[in-house]
């Protein structure tokens, strides 16, 4: 995994905007379009915000959930909120081609099946995503992969469901489907992350984490924390 250390949590988001813009433009040149999922989080919001004001071909970019929590429709709660809030609201982003996990559904169980037709429907069979982003709780878990639910053992579907979970049942993408991504962007920030973050790095399964390839990896994170992670990870 490459790691990339910036002054600070801002530094650090707006350095993977700059990331994704760039495949971005290396994507839509190469094959016509840019397939990527993002996660919620502070830091991710300030980084969709610096993204809208980068140089991406808009109208060739579609947009997928990693998770969202089983909540209705504008709950703070709901990722999609600040999605489109810090998003939407300010690039030209075809709206349609944001692509809301169906959380409001009544069958969840369809609702998830219905998500992986729509990501089949744009990213191919089996999907391929170019870019996943992807952030890390201080338990270890990503996306909603969290400690010791049974979505952590979903190998034959890209969409599960989880227990509740922090007061919310999640929708959120699983192991084959992040694992098949043309890059994996990490963007981890605080000091309450490193412990975890370290192990995420020395690729220990036995945290949600940690089962993420690393291969094709990039790591952004902030000297505050990076500065722990000295001798980890093959940083630049």
């Amino acid at each position: 995994m490459k790691v990339e250390v910036l002054q600070d949590a801002a530094a650090a988001a707006q350095a993977a905007a700059a990331t994704i813009a760039a495949d971005a433009r290396a994507a839509v040149a190469a094959r016509g379009r840019f397939i990527m999922a993002v996660s919620g989080g502070h830091t991710p919001w300030v980084m969709l915000r610096a993204l809208a004001n980068e140089n991406v071909p808009w109208k060739d970019v579609h947009v997928f959930q990693i998770d969202e929590r089983i909540a209705p429709a504008g709950d703070p709660d709901r990722n999609l909120t600040h999605l489109r809030a810090s998003l939407l609201e300010h690039a030209p982003l075809p709206p349609e081609q944001i692509y809301a996990m169906p959380v409001e559904l009544p069958d969840l169980d369809a609702a998830a099946r219905l998500y992986a037709q729509t990501l089949e429907s744009v990213a191919g069979s089996p999907p391929v995503l170019d870019l996943a982003h992807l952030g890390l709780g201080p338990d270890g878990h990503t996306a909603s992969l969290v400690p010791g639910d049974a979505v952590l053992e979903v190998t034959d579907r890209d969409v599960g469901l989880t227990a509740v979970y922090m007061g919310r049942r999640r929708m959120t993408l699983t192991y084959p489907v992040l694992n098949r991504s043309l890059r994996i962007l990490w963007l981890v920030t605080g000091a309450e992350k490193i412990a975890m973050l370290l192990r995420v790095l020395k690729a220990d399964p036995s945290i949600p984490a940690g089962r993420i390839r690393q291969e094709n990896a990039l790591l952004v994170t902030d000297r505050a924390t990076g500065a722990q992670l000295q001798g980890a990870g093959d940083g630049r």
